[in-house]
């Protein structure tokens, strides 16, 4: 990613927020059109503490924020966007004590929404403990708020 305002921010927009700084999120990184996030393995973030591994809610809030990121990283800039659907398929169980690294690419873009896949791992992209597909909502003006693809009422007697 070229050095814009974005770029300068995506740290802080990884885990700046009350939610990702307690998940303990931390911003890993653009290459090309893909936004890497790191989530690290601690005890209060494990879902089965048999296991040790971590909670299923925690991957994917994982999935999700960086799902986010690369709409932003599309854009190439901040604007408010809401997560409009979000599947998560869980592949394999992750392994115990081990922390997860999500990465994301948005595929596409309309006016008004943005088409992201991501997945969760621990080394090897190839070999993903969760894939997710999901669709968010840009929210900003520039025509695209709600309602922006209806046609113009008529006046009435016109």
């Amino acid at each position: 990613m070229s050095a814009s305002p974005l770029a300068a921010i995506l740290p802080q927009l990884a885990s700046a927020s009350a939610h990702t700084h307690a998940l303990g999120f931390a911003y890993d990184g653009v290459v090309g059109d893909r936004v890497r996030l790191k989530a690290p393995w601690r005890e209060d973030l494990v879902g089965d503490p048999h296991t040790e591994v971590l909670s299923g809610g925690l991957v994917t809030a994982l999935l999700d924020h960086a799902g986010g990121m690369a709409v932003w990283v599309a854009l190439n800039r901040f604007e408010p966007i809401a997560t409009l659907d979000l599947r998560v398929d869980y592949m394999r169980a992750a392994r115990a004590r081990t922390g997860l690294i999500a990465e994301a690419r948005c595929f596409r873009l309309t006016r008004s929404i943005a088409f992201v896949r991501a997945w969760a791992f621990e080394d090897d992209p190839e070999d993903p403990v969760a894939a997710a597909q999901s669709a968010y909502i840009l929210t900003a003006g520039d025509a695209r708020g709600a309602g922006a693809n209806l046609k113009p009422r008529r006046e009435a007697g016109a």
